[in-house]
Formats: structure tokens, sequence, C-alpha cells
């Protein structure tokens, strides 16, 4: 157990199965991503390879179906938290977010999905064999996710797929697209979800670069005239939007962790940084305004992760609610910002050139705050749900 991750054995959520996991995902870690994550940043894309070997892991099945190819048995939400925390450790956001595409692409496919579909895709997906991703955002359409304008049109066995998504992560690799489309007339009740195969006739993609999350592929992806096999309707028609909205909280709650646990990677960098560096005479720690910089990190840390933990308590139980991810997500990226910057301020200058995990995750503090959900939509949403009053 190392000071990133010893955490846990003061949680009662946690016990030796999740350290045994720790411990495996940290070698893993160690051996196939910390020698190469540099150079992949640079590259802007992980190899496809790396997928298989995390499958062979265990890392791409952990809490999917055993029919599927997945590890179900005796795992419970908690250890994905603790796989979540896992790949941070290297301090790239990108990492987990390309990697584990497949947490937010195949979850529709198997909540939804008919014995055919998944039959079909989720064991080459969880073999490391296929990337699938998930096609949501729209350049003119963000977090209003109800107003979609991507079409798809019934034509005998397939639906015509028309239209465009933008910032879709793994979107130049992905082999599947798990896509929403407008089936129906305007607003949620229109919408249904379509397995796309990206190889198709009629599908571009364009690649976009990025500000953070440079190892993590994002495409804008256009669909002209794409024939998609009716037997690849996820779920029922027009009836997607509830596939979609469930699958929000499962990303705002693994991205609530990944924040808790990038920032405690930050706050070890900062630490290390002001236990080795000297001024005035004595270590950076040794003066009291670092002290209380550093404290208040911890004090962030902490209390974000007790509510990350409680939510997951309460999926576990049946318990949850979505304006709690929503609120959560909110605290937990606000808590990176403000843990990034005052980390950022410990190493001073080493911060702001290439090379420290303090400047990647600052970078990478944006596409927290607005991937999965807005903060001020996240809040909205909140408000809406616990509160009542018109849209």
């Amino acid at each position: 157990m190392t000071a990133f991750d010893d955490w846990r054995a003061r949680s009662p959520f946690y016990d030796e199965s999740h350290e045994a996991l720790a411990s495996s995902v940290r070698r893993f870690v160690e051996r196939e991503i910390a020698p190469n994550i540099d150079r992949w940043e640079a590259e802007g894309e992980l190899p496809r390879d790396l997928h298989r070997k995390a499958a062979e892991a265990g890392i791409l099945g952990l809490r999917y179906p055993e029919q599927y190819g997945g590890h179900e048995e005796g795992f419970d939400i908690f250890h994905g938290l603790v796989l979540t925390e896992g790949l941070a450790a290297v301090g790239a956001g990108g990492l987990g977010a390309s990697l584990m595409t497949h947490g937010i692409g195949l979850p529709p496919v198997l909540a939804l999905g008919s014995e055919e579909l998944k039959q079909r895709v989720a064991p080459p997906v969880l073999a490391g064999e296929k990337i699938i991703a998930l096609g949501i955002t729209e350049a003119g359409g963000g977090s209003d996710v109800a107003n979609l304008k991507t079409t798809a049109v019934r034509d005998g066995d397939y639906y015509v797929v028309n239209g465009g998504k933008m910032f879709i992560t793994s979107g130049m690799r992905a082999d599947w697209l798990t896509c929403a489309v407008r089936t129906g007339d305007p607003g949620a009740g229109g919408i249904s979800l379509l397995l796309i195969d990206m190889a198709s006739e009629g599908v571009e993609r364009t690649r976009l670069d990025k500000m953070g999350w440079r190892c993590s592929d994002t495409a804008a992806i256009h669909f002209s005239e794409v024939r998609v096999p009716a037997e690849n309707l996820i779920g029922t028609e027009n009836g997607g939007f509830i596939g979609i909205m469930r699958n929000f909280n499962g990303e705002r709650l693994g991205m609530a962790m990944g924040c808790c646990a990038y920032a405690r990677v930050a706050m070890a960098e900062a630490a290390d940084w002001a236990q080795q560096r000297e001024t005035f005479g004595k270590p950076l720690v040794g003066h009291q305004s670092i002290r209380i910089k550093l404290a208040d990190m911890e004090r962030q840390i902490e209390a974000t992760q007790a509510w990350v933990d409680l939510c997951a308590w309460q999926v576990r139980e049946g318990r949850d609610r979505p304006a709690d991810f929503a609120m959560l997500k909110v605290q937990a990226t606000r808590m990176l910002e403000a843990v990034a910057r005052e980390a950022a301020q410990v190493l001073g200058g080493a911060s702001y050139i290439t090379g420290s995990k303090v400047e990647r995750i600052y970078r990478e503090v944006r596409v927290n705050a607005i991937g999965g959900g807005s903060e001020e939509i996240m809040l909205d949403l909140a408000g809406r749900q616990l509160f009542g009053g018109s849209r």
C-alpha cells in the first residue's frame, strides 16, 4: 500500500479484496503504462494492443457479466472505484477515458439490447479485440440531449442515418458507436439508440486536437446516408432517452472518483516537492503557508471522497437518486480545480513545464467540469429534481 491509496484502509467500504485489486492494477500500470504514457500523450492516442493487455489483466471485464467474457462474481461497485483510481496514478486523464471507453459505450447494449446484439458485441469488446464508443454530443447540442438533431429513418430492414456527433472519446479508433439518433418527434420521446459499425460507408471522422486528455483520441463524426441494420437498434424505437439518462449517472460517479484520484496525484507530487525543495534555508513544507495549502487540499479531497463513497453505497443498496450524481460531479470537479491550482502554486515554475503530473492534471481540469454535463446543467438538473420549477 502506498501514500497514494492508503486512505482506503480507514474506510468502512473497502476490504482485502479491494486492496488485492488495487495491487493488481498498480502492477499493470507500472509495467504497461507508466513507461509509455508520455509517448502516447505525444502521439495523441493509445495503442490498440493496450486494450488486449488490459483485458488479459482482467481490467476491461471487471464487473461485467461472465457470459460475455466479464468478471462479475465477487466484485462490487467499490471495486470499480478502485480501478478508476489505479489507472489515475500516471496523472493522465486520457488514459482512463480512452482505455475504458467501453464503460459508457457498452452498458446501454447490455441493459437494453437484444441477446443477439449482446452476444455479438460484448465478448470482443471485453476481450480488447474491438473498441466501442458512445455518441451523444452534437456540435449544436452539448448537454441538451433531448434536442439532438442526428436522424435515423427506417427504410425496410435498415435505418438511414444522417447528421453528426462531436467530441467523441475514442472516436477515431472505435469499431462501434452506441449512437443517439432521432427516430421520432422532437424532444426526449423521439430518441433511439443505434449501434453503428464505424466501417460503414458514409461515416467520416475528423481528429480533434485538445488542451488535455491528449492520449485519448477525440473525433468529430459525420454520417451521410449511413445504412444501419434494424437489428442494431438498442432497445425500443423512441425509447433510447431513458438508457442515456441511466448511463449518465454511472458516468458522473466515475468522473467524480477520477477527480478524487487525480487530486491525490497532484497533492502527492506537491507534497513531495515541498519536502525536497528548499527556500530561505529550509524545506518548503517548513513554511506555514505551504502546510496550510497541503492540509486544505487534503480536506477537500477527503470530503469529496466521502460523498463519492456514500453515492456508491446508495447505488449498491438501491437508494440512489439522480440529483446526487449531478451535485457530486460539480463538487468533485470544483475540488479538483482548487487542488490542482494549489499544487501548481507549491511547485511554482516547475508546474508550468511539461513533464510534471501537476502540469498535465491542471490542463485537464476543464474537461472534467464540462464533460458528462456542465456545472450549470448539473446544478439546474438537481434543482429541478429536488425543488421543482419549470424547465
